[in-house]
């Protein structure tokens, strides 16, 4: 694909994801069908409540990633630098989106050391394609990632139904697990693998912890959905019939996240999919998430300032605080233990 085609396409993303209007997807996160049993006596102070945890060996103020969003378009820098800046005043981990474009085409689009300088403290993770990991300059371009922002860590993302449906897509994914695993024993950063948002099934999670993943990200259904994404984008009836027929395509997010954690207890897990507040951070910290990641639905105020960035979270933190009181829990580490209760469908 040539370098105007690809910009293209990522300008054409942000506007689709940026637009009400425009349908993305009626997949379901699956939280709804769990809820806290509430605590009527937390004897707990409201204010004193701990969201600290660690994430990578960093400390994190509250338990967020800033999840990938944009890695091209032409609004990428001023978005970058809002999500930048918004991270170091929150104390949280942030990502940027794909850095195919920066690495192969010269245009950056702030993908660049200027973000670690707008947030030196925080945990910061390149992002590169499971299809171009697997090209013979793989690593190469993992190496450059990582190196053009200073980052923590590398995720490596897994697109392979948005990559089907597209024209032009990267259909050719033989080898991908055994370059994770050549690039997880040859970086010197941690691999995070994630979904799209179609969800890691709990067998697919297993190869990629075999394969040295540090941490998997496990974007289930329920947010944005790029097949949908792509019959937006589609120019001909063709195309976009069989693009929109996979727009429910995946495993929910709360589903995905439950099965990945009975199936691996001691990896690392982000949630994100469709989390749309702090409640929603709360069920998927208590299904087995260390933190939880948002990108959709901060997008907009990423397009304004810091502030708006900052004063999205602070009310979805507040949110998650408040259901750690009326579940009585001090810390994550407590949230962790409430067990949560699954609704019976009605008939």
């Amino acid at each position: 694909m040539n370098p105007g085609d690809l910009l293209d396409r990522k300008n054409d993303h942000l506007e689709i994801v940026l637009d009400p209007t425009r349908a993305i997807s009626q997949g379901r996160t699956g939280f709804s069908q769990w809820r806290f049993e509430h605590c009527a006596l937390p004897e707990l102070d409201l204010e004193a409540i701990d969201l600290s945890t660690t994430f990578l060996g960093k400390p994190l103020k509250a338990p967020v990633l800033i999840s990938s969003m944009t890695g091209g378009a032409v609004r990428a820098q001023d978005i970058n630098l809002n999500l930048a800046e918004a991270a170091q005043h929150l104390g949280v981990a942030m990502a940027v989106g794909s850095q195919r474009v920066a690495l192969q085409t010269g245009f950056d689009h702030g993908l660049t050391r200027a973000l670690r300088q707008r947030a030196p403290d925080i945990v910061l993770l390149g992002n590169l394609g499971g299809a171009q990991l697997r090209t013979p300059q793989g690593l190469d371009l993992a190496r450059r990632a990582v190196d053009m922002i200073e980052a923590d860590g590398l995720i490596i993302h897994l697109n392979p139904l948005q990559e089907a449906v597209q024209p032009g897509g990267d259909t050719d994914w033989r080898g991908t697990v055994d370059a994770i695993a050549q690039a997880a024993l040859q970086l010197e950063v941690p691999l995070v693998i994630k979904e799209v948002g179609s969800g890691l099934s709990a067998a697919v999670a297993s190869q990629l912890a075999q394969a040295g993943a540090a941490c998997l990200d496990i974007a289930g259904l329920g947010g944005t959905h790029w097949a949908a994404v792509e019959a937006e984008r589609a120019t001909t009836p063709a195309q976009r019939a069989i693009a929109a027929a996979f727009s429910n395509w995946g495993v929910p997010t709360a589903e995905a996240l439950q099965a990945v954690r009975q199936r691996l207890p001691h990896m690392p897990l982000i949630a994100s999919g469709g989390i749309s507040n702090g409640v929603d951070m709360a069920k998927a910290i208590a299904l087995g998430a260390d933190i939880v990641g948002q990108a959709a639905a901060v997008l907009e105020a990423a397009t304004q300032s810091p502030a708006a960035v900052i004063e999205h979270f602070q009310i979805a933190l507040r949110q998650l605080q408040i259901a750690c009181f009326c579940t009585s829990s001090a810390n994550l580490a407590q949230l962790r233990q409430v067990p949560l209760v699954r609704e019976v469908a009605s008939l």
